[in-house]
C-alpha cells in the first residue's frame, strides 16, 4: 500500500486549484441511468470512488468514459445499453454511495436489486429513509441475502417527510421522482450545495423540480428524460482542507477554483481562530495565518452548518491554538479515530463522553509513523504532518485517494516537503482496478 512521507515546517505559499466535487460527481453519474441518452459531465475529479462508479454502471451494461489527457476530468455516460439493473455486493461494499443507483434504477427500469450497504469506518449509514421513500411511492421491497429486491409498475408521486435530514437520502428520492407519475413533495430535505448540484443536471435532463436548497422539494413527474451536459461544482471540503492547510502551517495560500458561498462555516471558523481569510473574486479565497492562532469550538451540522468532513482538520488546527477548543461531533458516532493518531504525534486530545473531544493547544508536534483510518481522518493527519518536527510516514492513503485528486503533488507545488512512497503490491492494486 502507498504511504505518503512528509517532513514538516514549511509555510504554503502560491496558489492551489480545486479538483470537483466527489460527492456532487457520484450522486450525478447515477442520474443518467434515468435516460437512454449520453450525458457528459464536466471537472470529474480524478479520485478512486469516481472509478468505482465507473466500474458499478459498467458491470451494469452501461458504457462509461473517463476522459484523461486533453479531455480531463469529463465522463460521458450512455445508460442506453443499461441491461442489469443489479448492483453487486463486491463493488458496493467499497463506496457507500453506491445506493444512489436504487432510485433511478427502480424509475426507469422497474426493478432494481442493489446490495445492502454495511457500516463503515465512521458509523452506521443506514438507508431506512431511501427505503421508506420508496414504498411510499409504490415501491415493493423485500430483503434477502444481503440485497433489496425492489419492483414497480410505475412510481406514484408521494408526500415524504424524511424522519432525519440525509444527503443521499434526499439524492436518491429526488431521482426517482423525477419519472413518477404525478408530483412528489419531500420535507426536511438535505440542503447541501451537492443537491444543488445534481438538481441543475436533472433540470438541464428535462426534470421539473422546485426548492433546490430548501428543506421542501417538490418535483413534478416526466414521462422521459433527455440527455445533457454538466460541469460539477467545486470540492467545498477539499477547498475547505486546502484552506486549514494554508491556515495551520502559517502560510499565505490562494485557494483558486473554490465557491466561497459554499464555505461559509469554515471560513468562520477560520477567522475566528485568527487566521485572515479575504475572498478574491467568486472563485477564489486567500488565507493567511501570520500571528497566534486561537482556540474555538465546532460543533458539526448539516448544511450550512460546519460540515462534519471538516471535523478532523479544525481538530488537526486546534492543536496549533492557544486555549482548549471543545469539539462535538454531532452527524456520526465514531468519527474521532484520527484522535489516538494525532495524540501520537503529541497532541494533547481528550475525548469526553457524547462524541465530543477536547483540545489543549499549542502543542508541539513530532513526527511518527501514523495510520489513516477514513478519507477525512487522513486529511487530519497531513495537516499535522505538515508542522510536525522531523519526517512522518502515513500508511493507507488509499483512503485520501477516495476523494482528493493527487493531493500531494498540489501540496508539494506550493511548498510541502511531501512524497508518495509505493510498492509493487499497490501497482498491482492499482491494476487490478483499472481492469
Amino acid at each position: 500500500m502507498d504511504k505518503f512521507v512528509i517532513r514538516g515546517g514549511n509555510p504554503l505559499v502560491g496558489t492551489v486549484r480545486v479538483s470537483g466535487a466527489k460527492n456532487s460527481a457520484l450522486a450525478c453519474m447515477a442520474a443518467p441511468i434515468l435516460t437512454a441518452d449520453e450525458v457528459i459531465l464536466e471537472n470529474i475529479p480524478q479520485v478512486r470512488d469516481i472509478e468505482t462508479e465507473r466500474r458499478l454502471l459498467a458491470a451494469m451494461g452501461a458504457e462509461v468514459e473517463l476522459g484523461y489527457g486533453r479531455a480531463q476530468h469529463r465522463a460521458k455516460i450512455n445508460c442506453g445499453p443499461l441491461t442489469k439493473p443489479v448492483a453487486e455486493y463486491e463493488i458496493v461494499k467499497t463506496m457507500r454511495a453506491s445506493a444512489l443507483v436504487l432510485g433511478p434504477l427502480v424509475a426507469r427500469m422497474g426493478w432494481a436489486r442493489v446490495s445492502m450497504p454495511g457500516g463503515c469506518a465512521i458509523g452506521a449509514r443506514p438507508i431506512d429513509q431511501h427505503i421508506k421513500g420508496l414504498e411510499k411511492m409504490g415501491v415493493t421491497i423485500a430483503q434477502e441475502h444481503g440485497y433489496l429486491d425492489a419492483r414497480t409498475d410505475r412510481l406514484k408521486g408521494a408526500h415524504i417527510v424524511f424522519d432525519v435530514i440525509t444527503v443521499t437520502g434526499t439524492e436518491d428520492l429526488l431521482m426517482a421522482a423525477t419519472l413518477a407519475e404525478g408530483e412528489t413533495v419531500m420535507e426536511n430535505c438535505a440542503r447541501e450545495p451537492e443537491i444543488t448540484d445534481l438538481v441543475a443536471l436533472l433540470t438541464a435532463m428535462g426534470a421539473k423540480i422546485e426548492g433546490a436548497g430548501t428543506s421542501t422539494i417538490r418535483v413534478r413527474g416526466v414521462s422521459k428524460l433527455h440527455g445533457a451536459k454538466h460541469r460539477i461544482n467545486p470540492d467545498r471540503i477539499e477547498a475547505g482542507t486546502l484552506m486549514a492547510a494554508g491556515a495551520i502551517t502559517r502560510g499565505d495560500l490562494i485557494v483558486s477554483n473554490c465557491n466561497p458561498a459554499h464555505l461559509g462555516a469554515p471560513i468562520a471558523k477560520l477567522e475566528e481562530m485568527g487566521a485572515r481569510v479575504d475572498r478574491l473574486g467568486h472563485d477564489s479565497v486567500r488565507v493567511r495565518a501570520d500571528g497566534a492562532l486561537r482556540a474555538a469550538d465546532v460543533s458539526t451540522e448539516e448544511y450550512p452548518g460546519f460540515p462534519t468532513d471538516m471535523q478532523g482538520q479544525f481538530m488537526a488546527l486546534a492543536t496549533q491554538a492557544e486555549g482548549v477548543s471543545l469539539v462535538k461531533e454531532n452527524i456520526f458516532e465514531n468519527r474521532f479515530m484520527h484522535v489516538q493518531e494525532l495524540v501520537r504525534m503529541g497532541a494533547n486530545i481528550k475525548i469526553d463522553s457524547n462524541n465530543s473531544a477536547r483540545v489543549l493547544g499549542p502543542a508541539k508536534l513530532s513526527a511518527a509513523a501514523v495510520m489513516c483510518s477514513d478519507l477525512r481522518a487522513s486529511a487530519s493527519l497531513v495537516l499535522a504532518a505538515l508542522v510536525a518536527d522531523g519526517e512522518s510516514i502515513l500508511d493507507r492513503v488509499y483512503h485520501m485517494d477516495r476523494g482528493y485528486e493527487r493531493i500531494e503533488e498540489k501540496l508539494r507545488g506550493v511548498g510541502a516537503q511531501i512524497r508518495r512512497m509505493g510498492n509493487i503490491f499497490a501497482a498491482r492494486e492499482e491494476a487490478m482496478i483499472s481492469g
